[in-house]
């Protein structure tokens, strides 16, 4: 996925300017497709569910319409619970989630449809700590004692000895933390809390997309608690790394599991997922990544798909589009924040959504 990163990145590409708006991704200036259209009869297509990769999939929805203007989709960004959830009743032509499903949704969609759920990664990214000390507090660092007191409530103020420690340069404040997390049920959540699960030996709240949490303030959404760090002071939370670089968000550096400290960032992000060994349905799971250039809190992000579609042109349309998504779709990943996954990875999405979706 490095070696990806790094070809993108040296090709460089021009791609339209794209910018984060409250919980939506707007367009700033007009594109024209180079690209041919693909004829047919009007296509649409709904889904729900995570937000992690929220402005990126708006994104790729977009430019697709452009190049495919009878394809249109509506996805809407309700997190990977309830997206999950929607997938599993059959109420969206698609589901999102940041979560691998469970052995238990997994025997709910089998009861229900006879089949086995299709799970495919499209895109990975970074879960990052975002905070709010005004402008006066860059570059923050955070060692794995710190964040896992400020997580579980016993560091209560930011000039606290653990945290003051690593950031010797930094005259922090004795504001009280007011720690933000999710309300609603969230792949971020569970891609954050298999990490704290993981490091902090005091943490006893568990792994899940939704969990009894021993502090904070709720928000729905990683737009939510994008909004909620932003209008606190003394606010620090777990967010997607695009939400905080789009919206301007302070994020910390943190310690990883060499004891270096590293910045949030695509590379380092790609670099905690290189040579990961992906399984065979595709439910990679890092919750502490090695490597000394590795960012510690990473993971992939799924589309969540149906065997049979009975409107054939709603299957078609799905196939082409992640084959569009896995190919000319990376360089928007790549502008956002987001990692696009290897090569050798996405020949297996491609081939696993053009072997088993199917029209009745």
């Amino acid at each position: 996925m490095l070696q990806k990163f790094c070809n993108i990145i040296s090709n460089h590409t021009k791609i339209p300017h794209w910018i984060l708006a409250g919980t939506g991704v707007a367009l700033t200036t007009g594109l024209l497709s180079c690209q041919p259209q693909t004829p047919g009869n009007q296509v649409s297509l709904t889904g729900a569910g995570a937000s992690f990769p929220a402005p990126l999939y708006q994104t790729w929805f977009n430019v697709y319409n452009q190049q495919n203007p009878n394809v249109k989709v509506n996805y809407q960004s309700i997190g990977s619970g309830a997206g999950v959830n929607q997938y599993l009743e059959g109420t969206v032509d698609f589901g999102a989630t940041d979560a691998p499903l469970t052995e238990k949704e997994r025997q709910k969609f089998r009861a229900k449809y006879n089949a086995e759920p299709i799970q495919v990664p499209l895109t990975g990214g970074a879960v990052v700590f975002a905070y709010n000390l005004g402008g006066n507090f860059k570059n923050l660092r955070l060692s794995r004692q710190a964040y896992c007191g400020i997580v579980q409530g016993d560091i209560k103020t930011w000039d606290n000895p653990l945290i003051a420690k690593q950031n010797p340069n930094i005259n922090l404040p004795n504001t009280p933390i007011r720690f933000v997390r999710r309300s609603d049920g969230s792949g971020t959540t569970f891609l954050f809390t298999n990490h704290i699960n993981k490091v902090c030996p005091n943490w006893k709240a568990g792994v899940g997309k939704s969990i009894s949490w021993p502090v904070g303030i709720g928000a729905k959404g990683n737009e939510g608690v994008t909004a909620q760090i932003q209008q606190t002071q003394g606010a620090i939370g777990y967010v997607e790394y695009a939400y905080a670089k789009q919206n301007n968000l302070s994020m910390a550096t943190l310690e990883n599991k060499a004891g270096q400290f590293v910045d949030p960032s695509p590379e380092s992000a790609a670099r905690a997922l290189e040579g990961q060994t992906i399984p065979q349905n595709f439910a990679l799971e890092i919750p502490d990544p090695p490597g000394e250039q590795a960012y510690p809190i990473v993971g992939l992000t799924w589309l969540l798909l149906y065997n049979q579609y009975d409107n054939p042109a709603k299957a078609t349309a799905l196939k082409n589009f992640v084959n569009w998504a896995l190919s000319e779709g990376d360089k928007y990943a790549l502008q956002l924040g987001y990692i696009p996954i290897s090569d050798n990875l996405a020949q297996r999405v491609q081939s696993t959504v053009s072997e088993k979706i199917a029209a009745r």
